[in-house]
């Protein structure tokens, strides 16, 4: 079983990385620019092509990432008498390298859409909204929240999906106190303060809430109950993300609930024993969380080059080559260092 496990997180990784790597490869292709090497995987080269277009085709040892080697991705770093320059990327036009250095999440983006789309027309579209379908005896809603009753706000935060409703009963206010804005099937809105009781975890000695209630969710089928699932699905997932990445920052979240590769194989073993349905969700969940990671306009990512490509747009002269590198370097080891750490943790708490 862990051998199927480990091919089939070999097969998600793989999957995501190629798509996230072919929209920078193609666009920059398309651009005109040199491209050196196109590798998924990090690592020792364990199969290679050369193509017609002299272009190095590689799989690497680790399945954890991939890369489009291309010219002059920040200054002239090649030989210039052998490359010509108007083929290096720091010489393309400003809105040509936005286009190569967006592509990768713009795909992976569609990627997720795409799945989702696929499996509401396969499975059904579920319903997002957050309605209560059942109160717990003897829980700490009970007596007031009601089945029927749809989640609008929660500590002052609006709602629309039970993925957002989920990440916000997640963070842990002072005095472990909820304040719930719920709509009545009256119609009426009203206002709840809730204490969940608090379990600890003997194993881990991780402690959660129990609210006491669960939601309930209707299946709709049809062309058009599809796309808007996949539509409404992904806006709630990258609603739920970039909430999690702001409350790492804040505090509210600790960087040990995050999981590395130890801890997505463990999901991708509980994905199995669900069903196909599970794993199928599980590749466009990693695929939305691997492009907006990238987005951010953090160094090493995607989005710090972009976001470097803005400021030289706006100051209206290119940005010094040296410090745009050793900002990449060194945010490209914090990045090693936050993986060790988060992969340490995985191991302890698997």
């Amino acid at each position: 079983m862990w051998f199927i496990t480990l091919l089939l997180l070999i097969f998600i990784l793989g999957l995501i990385i190629l798509v996230h790597e072919f929209g920078h490869f193609i666009t920059a292709k398309k651009s005109g620019v040199y491209i050196h090497e196109f590798s998924i995987g990090m690592g020792p080269i364990i199969k290679t092509h050369k193509g017609k277009d002299g272009i190095d085709y590689n799989i690497r040892a680790f399945p954890i990432g991939g890369f489009v080697s291309m010219a002059g991705e920040v200054y002239e770093d090649d030989d210039t008498q052998k490359i010509p320059k108007d083929k290096f990327m720091c010489n393309k036009k400003w809105y040509q390298r936005l286009i190569i250095l967006a592509a990768g999440v713009f795909n992976n983006f569609v990627l997720a859409l795409i799945i989702l789309f696929l499996m509401a027309l396969i499975w059904g579209a579920q319903t997002l909204e957050p309605k209560i379908g059942e109160v717990i005896a003897d829980s700490a809603v009970e007596g007031k929240l009601e089945v029927g009753d749809v989640i609008k706000k929660i500590n002052g935060h609006k709602v629309q999906t039970w993925d957002q409703t989920q990440i916000l009963l997640y963070l842990k206010d002072k005095d472990n106190t909820y304040d719930f804005t719920v709509k009545k099937a009256s119609g009426e809105t009203k206002e709840y303060s809730i204490k969940p009781q608090t379990i600890k975890n003997e194993e881990t000695g991780e402690e959660s809430n129990l609210f006491g209630f669960k939601i309930t969710a209707d299946t709709e089928r049809g062309l058009l109950a599809s796309i808007k699932y996949a539509f409404t699905r992904f806006y709630s997932l990258i609603s739920t993300m970039w909430l999690t990445v702001i409350n790492l920052f804040t505090g509210k979240i600790a960087l040990s609930s995050l999981s590395g590769p130890v801890g997505i194989y463990h999901v991708v073993g509980e994905s199995i024993s669900v069903g196909l349905s599970q794993v199928v969700y599980l590749i466009a969940f990693l695929s939305i969380n691997v492009g907006l990671i990238n987005i951010l306009p953090i160094p090493a990512f995607d989005g710090g080059r972009i976001l470097f490509l803005v400021i030289e747009k706006i100051k209206g002269s290119p940005i010094n080559q040296n410090f745009e590198n050793w900002c990449h370097t060194i945010f490209f080891f914090l990045l090693i260092a936050l993986m060790i750490y988060i992969t340490i943790f995985d191991i302890i708490r698997f």
